[in-house]
């Protein structure tokens, strides 16, 4: 995924290297011979005109001489690396770049190029290792080219490194981190993950990715992750189907028609009205040869809803006097997904408070999904967050409150 980022990265570094050969011209006044400073001169001009074989040759020449002293070596290893990068010869320029570094006898801005050159001419090797450990030192010793971020980065991975990927980019993905990690960062950090069958930190950095980039193929993977869960339980599966609808992952007439009937299933025929008449609108239900078929659920979802607001009133006299709050919980979602939430989520609130719930969790999660329904985002995040259990309910909670920060 890095490569197409590597080759403005190894541009800046041929035309850095190129540039710092000048000083050959000017040496010849500072004791370099003729017979060295001829063929380093030629060799300049031709990795300007970015022929770096022709140029190892012309640097060739001056290594032949005789008696060198060390202003010519150290310039015809200047020359060398310089014809190296410009050649692709990563080789050579390790081999060339490497033990000026290490010596002393290439520091300060031109010493920082020549790590940098050893650090990407590693990479291209394969030795992500090494490439590792020299882009390190790079921004060790003041480097601040970014592209070499994502070389470090790409080293981490392919050298199976995830702790230190995982390093690279956890302050980047603080909530109060001023730098947003690219998605080609939190890419990398979730195949490592996989690669290593580390499934918790996989599920992490598509999490982390959702928030960031909360792409429809993300959304896909971490809902059929969360529901392969042991433990995950299949009465979970309409707000499974919420899920799908507020992330873009459903939205197909099988989709519509069964959210409806599984809202209907849990007693909340509002819920499933608002379903049907979404797919309605959408021109996604209605047609084709499941015209008739959807027709029907349509009829039923109605007479359902008309029944449960002729029945309402005693519905909530009955769920206010009862020893328990399962009614109260059910009537308020009613009145949330009609458009009433200001008399339905404080009557979920009262149902939970009320106590003896079936399933206390499955309860607060509704009233979290209801409270974000409404558009109360801030409470609904706040309810979701206390939301426990082991079945599965925690699982979609976070998933909703991942969702709310995308």
């Amino acid at each position: 995924m890095i490569a197409h980022r590597l080759r403005p990265a190894l541009a800046s570094l041929l035309f850095v290297a190129i540039a710092g050969t000048a000083s050959v011209s000017q040496a010849q006044g500072t004791g370099v011979r003729p017979e060295v400073g001829k063929p380093l001169q030629a060799a300049q001009a031709l990795i300007k005109a970015r022929k770096g074989k022709e140029a190892l040759a012309e640097v060739a020449k001056a290594e032949a001489v005789p008696n060198r002293t060390p202003n010519e070596n150290n310039l015809i290893q200047q020359m060398k690396g310089s014809a190296a990068l410009a050649a692709g010869d990563n080789e050579t320029v390790i081999r060339t770049y490497e033990p000026m570094v290490e010596s002393g006898r290439a520091s300060g801005r031109e010493g920082l190029q020549m790590v940098q050159a050893v650090a990407i001419a590693y990479y291209q090797r394969k030795e992500y290792a090494k490439a590792a450990q020299w882009t390190q030192r790079y921004f060790k010793d003041g480097g601040t080219d970014g592209a070499m971020r994502n070389v470090q980065l790409q080293s981490y991975y392919l050298a199976n490194d995830c702790n230190n990927v995982n390093r690279m980019l956890g302050s980047a993905t603080e909530a109060d981190s001023t730098r947003k990690p690219t998605e080609e960062e939190l890419q990398i950090l979730a195949n490592c993950y996989l690669r290593g069958k580390d499934t918790g930190g996989y599920v992490n950095a598509i999490e982390k990715l959702v928030v960031f980039y909360p792409k429809k193929e993300y959304w896909t993977d971490l809902l059929s992750r969360v529901q392969k869960k042991p433990g995950f339980s299949d009465r979970l599966g309409v707000n499974v189907y919420r899920l799908r609808f507020a992330t873009g992952n459903a939205g197909t007439a099988p989709d519509y028609m069964e959210m409806a009937q599984l809202a209907l299933q849990a007693g909340v025929p509002a819920e499933a009205k608002v379903i049907m008449d979404k797919g309605y609108a959408a021109g996604v239900l209605g047609k084709g040869d499941q015209a008739e078929r959807q027709k029907r659920l349509r009829d039923m979802v109605q007479k359902a809803y008309d029944e449960s607001l002729k029945a309402r009133a005693a519905d909530e006299a009955a769920a206010l006097a009862a020893k328990d709050g399962n009614d109260l919980v059910k009537v308020g979602l009613n009145y949330v997904y009609e458009g009433n939430a200001a008399k339905g989520v404080p009557m979920i609130e009262q149902g939970i408070k009320k106590g003896g719930l079936r399933r206390v969790e499955d309860a607060r999660l509704r009233l979290g999904e209801a409270q974000l329904f409404a558009g109360q985002k801030q409470k609904g995040v706040q309810t979701l967050r206390d939301v426990k259990g082991t079945d599965g309910t925690a699982d979609i909670a976070r998933l909703w409150v991942l969702n709310a920060r995308a």
